[in-house]
C-alpha cells in the first residue's frame, strides 16, 4: 500500500500535522508513519529566476539592456534553502509515495509555495488539497477526512503565478530603469508606488491647506447649554467674527422659547467581525503596533497557540456551517475576564443574523474568530494577550444585541436665532457592554455636539439665557496618515480612481495589495526611506516625493492594481486566460521603461552629508530608519550602511520618552527630544544607584529586544545584564 506525502509551509506546522497523523518516526527534514510522510517548505523554496539566468548581460544594470522580457519565466531553487528542497524532492521520488497532499496555507500565496516546488521537482502523480481555517487538532483531522482534488485549485495557482510574474516584469524593469537613469537607489512597483502616492498626496494637501478662523456661539441656560445653528444650512460654524459677535450681543440676557422637541429611538448595530486589515487598524490605534507586528503576533496565536482562525483573511463574515460550533467556541473563551461577558451572550440566546453569517461574503476564509481550543491566558505574552483580547471582544460584540438609546433633539428660538441641543438616554447597552469603560469606539469629532443630560422640558417652555460665549476655532488640515488610516486607504483607494467601473472593481477586490501583503508594502516603503515614522504619523521623505515625480504617471494611480486585481480574480475563477493577461503586462512593462528612458528630469539627494563612504569614497546619505538614524552609501551597488543613533528602551528621566543613543566608545550618550542629554557612564551609575526601580523582567525583555539590533548599543546591554544578575 502506497504512502501520502504531506507538504506544509513551515516546520512548526509540519510538526503539528505529523502529531495529529501519528507520524512519530523522525527523519531528516520529515516525519513518517506507515501511511503518511510529512515534510515542509521554509516559506518559498523556489522562486522566479533572476534576470542574469536568462542572459549574462543582465548581471550589470544598464539602461540599454532594458526592457527584460523573457518569453517563458523560469523557476530556480533559493540557494539558502536548497537543502530542504532536496529533502522534499527526494521524498517525492520515493517509489512508495503515490499521492501528494498540499497542506500549505490555504490561500493564493500558499498555493504558489507548494505548486512551484511541485513543478521544479517534476512531480507527476495525483495531488490533493488540505483546505482548513484553523490549526486545532480537530480542524486538521476533519480536513484530512475531507481532502479536495488538487485540480480544484489550479485556477488559484494560475492567478498566483500571474501575479508573481507580473510583479517581476513591472517591478524589476521599472526599478532598473529608474536606478540606471537617475543613478540612485530607486525602486517602484504596482502596489508600493500608489501606496506612496497616498502619503505624498496627503502631505501636499497639508502643505497647501490655508486655515480659516471660525466661531461657535453657545448659550447657557438652567442645567444645560445650547449651540447656535444656521437656519438654512444647519451649520454651527460661523466664518465671520462680526456675525458671531452680533449674534452673541443679540441673545445675551434674553429669554428663549422651546419650539421643537423630537424624540427618536435609535439603534447601533454591533461592528462586523475582524478581517486582518481591520484587526491591524485597531491594534495600531489602540496599542501602536505596526501592521507587520500584528501579523506576526497573529501567526503565533494561529499556529503555536491554535487560539484563532486563519489570520490572512479579507472576510468579516462566517459561513452557515460554522454556526453550530459557536457555543463551543464561546465555552472555550469563558475564562478570567471573559466569563461574565460570555454568560451575558449565552443568556440572550444565540441567534446570529445575516449580518454575521453570509456564505456569499466569504471567499477563501471566514472572519477571524476564536477556535474551540482551551486557552491559558498566562501562557500568552503581553502582545499576544492584547491581540487575543481584541479578537475575543469583537467576537462577543458581534453576537450581542444592538446598542439602543432614545435621543432627544431640542430646538429653541432666541430673538429669531435658532439654538439646538441633543440628549441621550441609553435603553439597552447591548454590544457596548463588552467595551465597558473603553471610549475607543466613540466617534472623535470636535465639532460634534456633546450629548447632555436634559431636565424635564416641554414644547413652549421659556428658557432664560444666563450667559453666551462665542468660541473661536481654526479649521484643521487633513490629518497625516497613521499606519491604521493608511491601511484603510489601501483597502478603499477607490476615490483616487475616476473610472466608475474600475472604482467599483477595486472596492470589490482587495484594494491596494491584499490583507496578507499590506503590512510588507508599508515596511518596504519605510525601509527604502521613501517615508518615515514621526511618532504615530507617517510622512514622506524628499526621496519619496521625488520618486513619485520620476515614475510614469499611470504607475502612481491604483487604477493599474484595480485592473490587475480584477483580472487576477477572474483568472482564479477560470474566466480569463493567464497568458493573455501576461502578454498585456509585457507590453505595459516595455512602455514604462520607454517613458523612464525618455525622461528629462533629475534626482537630487537632499540628505547628502560631507562624510565619505569608507568602501567606495562617495558621499554618504543620512537616513532615518525604524531603529534610529544611519549613514547609507548613495551608490546602489556599494550598499554600505552604518548606524548613527539607536532608539533604545531607556526612558528619559524628565519626559519618560524613549531616548536615542549616539556616539562611539566612551563618547556614547543618551539624547532625548526634550533636550535631556546624559553620558552612558552617568546613566549606568544612576541605574546602579536606583537598582530597585528596574525590575528583572524589564531588564530581561530589554536585553531580548536589543539582541537583534545594531552593535552600537552593546555597552547599554552590558549595563543591564549586570542588573539582571543582581
Amino acid at each position: 500500500m502506497g504512502k501520502s506525502l504531506v507538504l506544509t509551509e513551515k516546520p512548526s506546522v509540519g510538526r503539528e500535522i505529523a502529531k495529529v497523523l501519528n507520524c512519530n518516526q523522525k527523519g531528516n527534514g520529515y516525519f513518517s508513519s506507515s501511511k503518511y510522510i510529512v515534510s515542509w517548505a521554509l516559506g518559498h523554496l523556489v522562486t522566479l529566476a533572476d534576470p542574469e539566468k536568462y542572459d549574462a548581460k543582465y548581471k550589470n544594470w544598464r539602461l540599454e539592456d532594458l526592457p527584460m522580457l523573457p518569453e517563458k519565466m523560469e523557476l530556480e531553487v533559493i540557494k539558502e534553502t536548497s537543502k530542504q528542497f532536496s529533502v522534499v524532492k527526494n521524498l517525492m521520488r520515493m517509489p512508495d509515495i503515490t499521492e501528494l497532499i498540499i497542506a500549505t496555507d490555504a490561500g493564493r500565496e500558499g498555493e504558489l509555495v507548494a505548486r512551484w516546488i511541485i513543478q521544479k521537482a517534476g512531480w507527476r502523480k495525483p495531488i490533493k488539497r488540505l483546505w482548513i481555517s484553523s490549526q486545532t487538532d480537530r480542524a486538521i483531522k476533519e480536513g484530512f477526512n475531507n481532502l479536495k482534488p488538487g485540480k480544484d485549485y489550479e485556477n488559484l495557482y494560475a492567478s498566483a503565478e500571474c501575479r508573481a510574474e507580473a510583479d517581476w516584469l513591472v517591478g524589476l524593469n521599472v526599478t532598473r530603469a529608474l536606478a540606471c537613469k537617475f543613478n540612485a537607489q530607486l525602486s517602484a512597483g504596482r502596489v508600493q508606488t500608489p501606496t506612496l502616492a497616498l502619503v505624498v498626496n496627503r502631505e501636499q494637501e497639508i502643505k497647501n491647506f490655508v486655515p480659516q478662523d471660525y466661531w461657535t456661539v453657545n448659550a447657557n441656560t438652567q442645567g444645560f447649554s445650547l449651540r447656535w445653528q444656521d437656519k438654512k444650512s444647519g451649520q454651527t460654524r460661523i466664518f465671520n467674527r462680526k456675525t458671531a459677535e452680533e449674534i452673541e450681543a443679540k441673545v445675551t440676557g434674553q429669554t428663549g422659547k422651546i419650539i421643537e422637541i423630537k424624540k427618536e429611538t435609535k439603534k447601533e448595530l454591533p461592528p462586523l467581525a475582524y478581517d486582518l486589515t481591520e484587526l491591524q487598524r485597531d491594534a495600531n490605534r489602540r496599542y501602536g503596533y505596526s501592521a507587520k507586528n500584528t501579523s506576526s503576533i497573529m501567526q503565533q496565536l494561529y499556529e503555536s497557540h491554535k487560539l484563532v482562525t486563519y489570520p490572512r483573511t479579507d472576510s468579516r463574515h462566517i459561513t452557515e456551517d460554522i454556526v453550530p460550533t459557536l457555543p463551543e467556541r464561546l465555552k472555550s473563551i469563558a475564562i478570567g475576564p471573559y466569563v461574565q461577558l460570555v454568560k451575558n451572550v449565552l443568556h440572550n440566546k444565540l441567534k446570529p443574523t445575516k449580518r454575521f453569517v453570509d456564505n456569499s461574503k466569504v471567499s477563501d476564509h471566514h472572519a477571524i474568530i476564536p477556535t474551540e481550543q482551551f486557552v491559558q491566558l498566562s501562557k500568552l505574552t503581553r502582545e499576544e494577550s492584547n491581540i487575543y483580547d481584541l479578537i475575543v471582544k469583537r467576537f462577543l460584540a458581534v453576537l450581542s444585541p444592538p446598542f439602543e438609546y432614545e435621543q432627544t433633539s431640542v430646538k429653541a428660538d432666541v430673538k429669531g436665532e435658532i439654538f439646538t441641543v441633543q440628549g441621550k438616554v441609553v435603553t439597552q447597552k447591548g454590544w457596548k457592554n463588552i467595551y465597558q469603560g473603553n471610549d475607543d469606539w466613540e466617534d472623535e469629532n470636535e465639532d460634534q455636539e456633546r450629548e447632555q443630560n436634559l431636565p424635564v422640558i416641554r414644547q413652549g417652555d421659556s428658557l432664560p439665557i444666563l450667559s453666551v460665549t462665542a468660541k473661536q476655532g481654526k479649521t484643521k488640515p487633513p490629518a497625516r496618515y497613521t499606519e491604521a488610516t493608511l491601511l484603510s486607504a489601501m483597502e478603499h483607494p477607490g476615490k483616487m480612481i475616476d473610472d466608475r467601473e474600475l472604482r467599483e472593481a477595486i472596492q470589490k477586490t482587495s484594494g491596494l495589495g491584499t490583507p496578507a501583503t499590506r503590512a510588507e508594502i508599508i515596511e518596504k516603503l519605510l525601509s527604502s526611506f521613501y517615508m518615515e515614522r514621526n511618532g504615530k504619523e507617517i510622512v514622506p521623505t524628499s526621496k519619496g516625493i521625488q520618486l513619485l515625480g520620476l515614475v510614469p504617471p499611470e504607475l502612481r494611480s491604483p487604477e493599474l492594481t484595480a485592473q490587475w486585481e480584477q483580472q487576477l480574480t477572474e483568472i482564479s475563477k477560470g474566466k480569463v486566460n493567464g497568458n493573455q493577461f501576461l502578454s498585456k503586462i509585457r507590453d505595459y512593462s516595455a512602455q514604462l521603461v520607454k517613458t523612464v528612458k525618455g525622461s528629462s528630469q533629475t534626482f537630487r539627494h537632499d540628505n547628502l552629508t560631507r562624510n565619505k563612504c569608507p568602501e567606495c569614497g562617495k558621499f554618504l546619505l543620512q537616513v532615518k530608519g525604524k531603529k534610529g538614524e544611519m549613514y547609507v552609501c548613495q551608490d546602489r551597488e556599494c550598499g554600505y550602511r552604518k548606524g548613527i543613533s539607536l532608539i533604545s528602551n531607556a526612558r528619559c528621566p524628565q519626559c519618560h520618552k524613549k531616548m536615542e543613543m549616539r556616539g562611539e566608545g566612551e563618547n556614547k550618550l543618551f539624547t532625548c527630544t526634550c533636550g535631556f542629554r546624559e553620558k552612558l557612564s552617568v546613566f549606568q551609575k544612576r541605574k546602579e544607584e536606583t537598582k530597585g526601580s528596574i525590575n528583572k523582567k524589564e531588564a530581561s525583555r530589554y536585553l531580548q529586544q536589543q539582541k537583534s539590533e545594531a552593535p552600537i548599543n552593546t555597552a547599554l546591554a552590558d549595563a543591564l545584564a549586570k542588573l539582571k544578575k543582581n
